[in-house]
């Protein structure tokens, strides 16, 4: 019995040892293979990534032929400059542009704009000439507070392939400038001082038509219509206000004080003997005062001779002569002089007395300054 029961349990043993056995061998194998699998997964993504890596991008070689124009909007990233180069067939692939921008420095300084490109160019070849500054021909052109419109269609003239007979056409077609109504058909004053983009679509009219909107924008933030009712004026008049405004002003600070002045003289009836308004009438610059003879000129610009506003703006007023316009200081002046043309000081006076006193400082002045 002794002998059969141990034979019996020394077989069950052996059995359940060789199944574990059998178990631990299955699960070494599988281990294995795991282990094979993920070291031939893992060679394998490193063998396709450095497949990529060292693929190069489909590229054109040279510097390309022919032209064509591309536009770089604002707020494109280098992506979006590659991907427009390739639609145009300016680059083979977008990938060719970005990595030889990522190479390169400089590629950051690409502007807005629109730039002449050629056809099939290579990436490193259309990146060199983007960051040449002759290939943007979308030109930027600044007009300066307080310039008249004939020397306005002269700058634009100047700074761009327009040509001056081009531009004055476009400026007396004045129903085609959508001017405001209280203009009464004359550009004059309404071609706002700003900075404008002259793109390849960009033609005279269209130039124009941009500075008239700009100042019926900068009218209707500054509330001009309702601004002139309130100072009892029409908004004709009141452009022409801050037209001499800006013509006499020397300093920002001065402009409300130089409003107050015309205001004042124009309600007593008093001429406002400015001599901007001459220099207007003979298309003068750069003389301080005018003469004896050309205060006699009869002319409606004549304020030495005829008392009321002249019947135009001057020239163009700025955001801050408009405001002054709308705006103008609180006093009881009749008269200023500048009477430091360096600095630009102006004194300001009620009484004829008293501005003769600052005239007296002004010709001290010129003593010993060239400017005058």
């Amino acid at each position: 019995m002794s002998e059969l029961g141990l034979g019996a349990g020394g077989t069950r043993g052996t059995t359940v040892r060789r199944r574990f056995g059998g178990c631990l061998a299955v699960i070494v194998a599988l281990s294995i293979i795991v282990l094979i699998g993920a070291f031939t997964y893992v060679k394998g993504v490193d063998t396709i990534k450095g497949w990529l890596d060292s693929t190069t991008a489909p590229d054109y070689p040279g510097k390309g032929h022919g032209s064509v124009v591309v536009q770089v909007k604002s707020g494109d990233t280098g992506t979006d400059i590659a991907v427009t180069l390739e639609k145009a067939d300016v680059v083979k692939s977008a990938r060719a542009f970005t990595d030889a921008a990522r190479g390169n420095d400089q590629s950051g300084q690409i502007q807005a704009g629109y730039y002449r490109m050629h056809h099939k160019m290579s990436g490193v070849s259309a990146l060199q000439l983007m960051l040449e500054p002759t290939t943007r021909i979308s030109a930027d052109v600044t007009i300066p507070e307080g310039l008249r419109a004939k020397e306005i269609l002269d700058l634009v003239a100047a700074k761009t392939s327009f040509t001056r007979a081009q531009m004055q056409h476009a400026y007396d077609d004045t129903s085609a400038l959508g001017l405001p109504p209280y203009a009464q058909g004359d550009a004059e004053g309404y071609l706002f001082p700003a900075t404008y983009p002259v793109t390849p679509g960009s033609t005279p009219a269209s130039l124009l038509a941009d500075m008239t909107t700009r100042f019926k924008q900068e009218a209707a933030a500054q509330d001009l219509t309702s601004g002139a009712a309130a100072l009892h004026i029409s908004p004709t008049d009141l452009v022409i206000v801050a037209s001499l405004v800006q013509a006499e002003a020397r300093r920002p600070q001065d402009m409300a004080k130089v409003a107050r002045v015309v205001y004042n003289r124009l309600q007593i009836g008093m001429p406002l003997q400015l001599d901007s308004t001459l220099h207007y009438a003979v298309d003068s610059r750069g003389v301080i005062q005018t003469s004896d003879k050309l205060r006699d000129l009869d002319t409606p610009y004549n304020t030495y001779k005829y008392a009321g506003l002249p019947p135009t703006p001057i020239g163009s007023p700025g955001e801050l002569a408009l405001k002054a316009a709308l705006h103008p200081a609180s006093g009881n002046w009749r008269y200023f002089v500048t009477v430091n043309l360096r600095t630009g000081e102006t004194r300001f006076a009620h009484t004829f007395a008293e501005h003769s006193h600052n005239e007296d400082l002004y010709h001290q002045y010129c003593e010993t300054s060239k400017a005058c």
